[in-house]
């Protein structure tokens, strides 16, 4: 288990009780029994053991399902849980160990920081997408890896929070699924705005991102219950920034 980031089984809700695919876990996976699906191993600017975690993320999440989600989203509880940083890892590891293309979607129009993640400028995003015609594909800018896209934040407008409770939103997330084989969006945290309900509503499912030693339980049990009673599947729930009283050396060897 990372330091850094802990993928959980349960929050203490119930979760194993929803209509949902098991929740990850973060017990080691025999990669090599899977050597048509091999993981690569080249981290992206973090805590190599957080990137070992990022691994089984995508791993349980695409890799080993028969039937994968193709549109995902991930939503913190609060500002400030790592949502975008995780979201970001999880489209990058994804797209080193797929063939397949992969879309990450600045949806979190309240606070977004994908494109200094990447480094790359916010030109023609999701906003622009919405308000304009054209390909999907004309808005989404190609990153490092020939297969790994972003579609950023974009222009915002006063009006912008209105644009994620959209028709046109539907339609723009339909064509990002003819586009691409998976489709990651980083939404606003789920205690304070809705965008990341009415994104779930369009997509496969949703992954929770909780703050160790900050995310409140009942915050946590509160949201995820609203979620299952809209029929929001809860693929994952994380939790990030733990930290552990005693040495690294030491707990590597645990």
């Amino acid at each position: 288990m990372s330091k850094n980031f802990e993928l959980m089984q349960n929050i203490g809700i119930g979760l194993e009780k929803s209509a949902t695919p098991e929740l990850p876990h973060a017990s080691p996976i025999p990669v090599e029994r899977h050597a048509s699906r091999h993981l690569n191993t080249v981290p992206f600017q973090f805590d190599r053991q957080a990137h070992e975690e990022c691994l089984q993320l995508v791993q349980r999440l695409f890799l080993l399902q028969s039937e994968p989600p193709h549109c995902v989203v991930f939503a913190g509880i609060e500002h400030g849980n790592g949502c975008s940083w995780i979201c970001a890892q999880t489209a990058e590891l994804l797209s080193e160990n797929t063939p397949g293309s992969v879309c990450l979607v600045e949806a979190n129009l309240r606070s977004p920081s994908l494109t200094q993640i990447f480094g790359v400028a916010n030109q023609r995003g999701l906003t622009d997408a919405l308000l304009k015609d054209g390909p999907i594909g004309d808005f989404a800018k190609r990153l490092r890896r020939s297969n790994l896209w972003l579609l950023s934040c974009g222009s915002l407008t006063p009006d912008f929070p209105s644009l994620l409770n959209s028709e046109r939103l539907k339609e723009r997330l339909s064509e990002l699924r003819q586009e691409f084989d998976y489709v990651l969006i980083d939404a606003p945290p789920l205690r304070q705005y809705g965008d990341a309900v009415t994104l779930g509503w369009l997509a496969d499912g949703l992954v929770m991102v909780l703050e160790a030693n900050s995310t409140r339980r009942e915050f946590a049990r509160q949201i995820a219950e609203t979620l299952q009673a809209t029929e929001i599947k809860i693929l994952a729930a994380v939790l990030n920034k733990r930290t552990f009283p005693i040495p690294q050396l030491l707990y590597k060897r645990l």
